[in-house]
C-alpha cells in the first residue's frame, strides 16, 4: 500500500487542500509540496495511497491541515487528476468567502478542457461533516484548470466538498476536498429519520420500493410533494440542471470519503407531484439525503435520513 503524506508548509504561507483522485491501478506518483501565492491563503498537500480504511484517511494532526484524498477507481480512460482547493487563511462563519479549485493531471499540468454535464462544467457539493449543512453550487471556469466560486459556511467545524467534473475525453470524476472553520463546533444533533416533513409551502413524503433498505439492493426512492395549503400534488415542477430533480446521498461517517457519496438523478415519466430516484447503498449505516426540485424558478431542498441494513 502506498502511504499518504501530508506536507505542512510554513504558516506564513497558509494552507490549501490538495486532493488526488486515483483512477489507474498500480503505484501512484509522489506529489511535490506547493507554495501558496499569497500570505492569506492556506495550503495542504496530500499523496495518494493505493487503498486505505477510515482510520488511515488522515493528513496531519495540525489544526490547519485537514486535507483528504479520493482513491476511487473509474472505468474508461485511465488518468490521475490532482485537485487543489485554495481558501482564505481565516474563514469566519456566515461570511462569503472565495474558493479556488485547480484541476491538474498526475504531472501537475493544468487540465484545460472539461465537458458540460447536467448543464455545468463542475458541481460542488458542500456539507458540514455532521451533515447538518448542505449546499450545491457551481464554480465558474476561468481557464487553465482553474475554477472559482463564492461559498458560505454557517458555523465552526469541519466541512467536506465533493467536486464533480468531467475532463474532456474521460469519465465523470469526483474529488474530495476538506476545509476547517476555527472555533468551537456546536453539539451534533442526531439525524432525523422521519419520512414526512414540511418545508415551507411543501409537504414532502418519502417512500421506498421495498420495506427495508438493504446493502447492495436496487431501490426506488419516491418523493411525494404536496402543497401545504390544499394537500394537492405540486403541479408546477420544472427541470433543474436538465432533470426533474437531483438527489445527493451521504453516509454518516468520519471522515467523509468518496465511498460515502451518492449522486442520483430523477427517473422520467413519474406521476404529477412525485419525483422518483433509483439507487443502491454500498454499506450499512445511517445516510442523509437532500432532494432538490425547481418550482417556478425557486430551488426547493428537502432532506431526510434513512437507515440501511
Amino acid at each position: 500500500m502506498n502511504r499518504f503524506v501530508a506536507v505542512l508548509v510554513k504558516s506564513t504561507i497558509g494552507i490549501a487542500v490538495l486532493t488526488t483522485l486515483l483512477i489507474a491501478q498500480g503505484c501512484s506518483p509522489r506529489v511535490k509540496s506547493q507554495e501558496a501565492a499569497a500570505d492569506k491563503e492556506k495550503l495542504t498537500t496530500a499523496q495518494p495511497m493505493g487503498s486505505m480504511d477510515h482510520q488511515e484517511h488522515e493528513t496531519s494532526k495540525s489544526e490547519h491541515q485537514k486535507g483528504g484524498i479520493d482513491h476511487s477507481e473509474h472505468s474508461g480512460n485511465k488518468v490521475t487528476t490532482q485537485v487543489k482547493l485554495t481558501t482564505p487563511k481565516d474563514i469566519k462563519p456566515n461570511t462569503t468567502v472565495p474558493l479556488v479549485i485547480n484541476v491538474q493531471d498526475k504531472d501537475g499540468k493544468a487540465i484545460a478542457n472539461f465537458d458540460t454535464f447536467q448543464e455545468k462544467l463542475m458541481h460542488l457539493i458542500v456539507v458540514s461533516d455532521d451533515l447538518q449543512f448542505f449546499n450545491h453550487i457551481h464554480p465558474i471556469y476561468k481557464n487553465n484548470g482553474r475554477f472559482e466560486v463564492q461559498a458560505n459556511f454557517p458555523q465552526p467545524g469541519s466541512y467536506t466538498l465533493f467536486s464533480d467534473y468531467k475532463p474532456t475525453g474521460n469519465t465523470e470524476q469526483i474529488s474530495v476536498l476538506k476545509t476547517q472553520l476555527p472555533g468551537k463546533s456546536p453539539s451534533t444533533p442526531p439525524i432525523d429519520l422521519k419520512l414526512n416533513k414540511t418545508f415551507g409551502d411543501i409537504k414532502a413524503n418519502l417512500t421506498f420500493s421495498q420495506p427495508t433498505l438493504k446493502v447492495g439492493e436496487e431501490v426506488t426512492l419516491s418523493f411525494d410533494l404536496k402543497q401545504t395549503s390544499n394537500n394537492q400534488p405540486v403541479q408546477n415542477l420544472q427541470p433543474y440542471l436538465g432533470e426533474l430533480g437531483h438527489l445527493v446521498i451521504i453516509k454518516q461517517s468520519s471522515p467523509l470519503t468518496r465511498a460515502d457519496y451518492i449522486h442520483a438523478h430523477a427517473l422520467k415519466n413519474t406521476p404529477s407531484g412525485k419525483v422518483n430516484f433509483m439507487t443502491n447503498f454500498p454499506t450499512p449505516g445511517t445516510y442523509k439525503m437532500w432532494g432538490q426540485f425547481n418550482r417556478n424558478g425557486r430551488i426547493i431542498v428537502v432532506d431526510f435520513g434513512v437507515n440501511v441494513q
